[in-house]
């Protein structure tokens, strides 16, 4: 699962916009369960602590599903924020949630 969550980080946390919407997606409440479609993955909330990321891919009009892998609420923030510090982006809307 290491190697597919920073797969998944250096192709979708490349931008602060893309940074900021997987972020608010997370962190949002009201959104119980749901996707986020991001560049060339998929976060699905499950319930607001549980999370499953994945590649979709559309092959001959149907919809395939690789590289998936669960992961809870407090690692997939805490692998944003370290990523996105990395690139130098503006966390402190991710620091002023969590306190």
């Amino acid at each position: 699962m290491k190697q597919q969550l920073q797969t998944f980080l250096q192709t979708e946390i490349s931008d602060q916009d893309f940074y900021d919407g997987i972020f608010d997606f997370i962190m949002n409440e009201n959104i119980r369960c749901g996707e986020y479609e991001c560049n060339q993955y998929v976060v699905k909330k499950m319930d607001l602590l549980n999370f499953i990321v994945f590649e979709e891919y559309v092959i001959d009009g149907n919809r395939e599903i690789h590289q998936s892998f669960s992961i809870g609420r407090s690692k997939l923030i805490g692998s944003l924020n370290e990523s996105a510090l990395k690139q130098g982006f503006d966390i402190s809307a991710a620091i002023e949630s969590q306190s």
